[in-house]
């Protein structure tokens, strides 16, 4: 699992007066796209690293999909996350997340519940500010339960920035 970020290196950055990680939380999806280049412009303005971090739905919780490349074998959801979390920061970014040796971008997946988990990840690495994609989902079910991104605005003790994909005119 791409996990290139650890409690040590955390430590690290918090003694050496370092200012904490701009947190950007990835779907994949198009508004993700979005939102992790403008988190990336952040944390350069910041100085600062950049956190990209997938969290990958807790099977008990809710299922999960991951959609495969075709004649892929099943594999568990962490790997396959894992090579989608890889492809998606080097997409983006142009940085490959595991042989990044600046440091400024690294990764993080967790297996959870995403509310929680992303507000848990953005106390325990001390972040700056969250950055989302937004997701424009419209019903009954999110006017009872809100969207993810709708949920951590309204919980998170930092500020949270919501991005948007521009809507393609033609």
């Amino acid at each position: 699992m791409t996990n290139s970020t650890d409690d040590t290196a955390n430590q690290t950055d918090r003694e050496s007066g370092h200012q904490g990680p701009v947190l950007c939380a990835v779907d994949f999806s198009g508004d993700s796209r979005v939102a992790v280049k403008w988190a990336n412009r952040m944390a350069t303005s910041l100085e600062t690293y950049l956190l990209v971090l997938h969290v990958i739905h807790d099977p008990l919780d809710a299922p999960g999909y991951y959609k495969q490349s075709e004649g892929e074998h099943l594999r568990p959801m962490e790997d396959v996350a894992d090579t989608m979390m890889r492809e998606f920061v080097m997409d983006e970014l142009g940085i490959d997340p595991v042989d990044n040796k600046s440091g400024h971008v690294r990764t993080k997946l967790i297996v959870g519940v995403p509310v929680p988990r992303i507000l848990e990840i953005a106390e325990k690495v001390d972040a700056q500010i969250i950055v989302m994609g937004s997701q424009g989902r419209t019903g009954l079910k999110h006017l009872m339960l809100g969207s993810k991104a709708e949920q951590v605005v309204r919980l998170a003790p930092i500020p949270v920035t919501i991005v948007k994909e521009p809507k393609q005119t033609d």
